[in-house]
């Protein structure tokens, strides 16, 4: 399936990744079966994060734990969407990642798959808002952390994104 992303870096050097379609849309709820089969694509993948030279594996947990974790079922409305459509754009909010914090693992479930902590970035994303002729009118844009697992196999591992936080000081108009 083709990607219409984008990474843009603005005049103080902050990269967003643009998203330039709307796959996951509804006027209730998120089809979270759609993001999951979608996200299965990345599985086997690995990106760079520019910021630190980390590569971040796409393990075959990320579609589950991605669309059925705990922070994923709490979303609703716009909030849910964004972190919907992000799907499309992980490879890039990957890469554009910053601001590494390591965490010790807190949680004995995790004592095997993220045995030697976690780790968790930002990044941000935009996402485009439609009017009722269909053109692009300006995107909104969401910050986001990026949560990573560090395995006993030495890898990392992308295991989910939170914290998706809309910036209302700032919307891209499209001219």
């Amino acid at each position: 399936m083709e990607r219409k992303v984008n990474v843009i870096e603005d005049l103080n050097g902050k990269k967003t990744v643009f998203i330039h379609d709307i796959l996951f849309k509804g006027k209730r709820a998120v089809n979270w079966d759609e993001v999951e089969k979608y996200l299965r694509q990345y599985v086997g993948e690995f990106y760079q994060i520019e910021d630190c030279n980390k590569m971040i594996y796409i393990g075959s947990d990320l579609p589950d734990e991605y669309t059925h974790s705990n922070y994923t079922r709490i979303l609703k409305g716009a909030n849910a969407k964004a972190k919907a459509n992000a799907a499309q754009g992980l490879p890039e909010l990957l890469k554009i990642a910053t601001n590494e914090v390591y965490e010790d693992n807190r949680k004995e479930k995790h004592s095997k798959d993220a045995k030697c902590g976690w780790y968790s970035y930002d990044s941000r994303f935009a996402l485009p808002v439609f009017g009722d002729d269909g053109e692009i009118k300006r995107y909104n844009v969401f910050n986001v952390a990026m949560l990573v697992r560090h395995d006993e196999d030495g890898k990392y591992y992308l295991y989910d994104i939170m914290k998706i936080k809309k910036r209302n000081e700032q919307s891209f108009p499209v001219k």
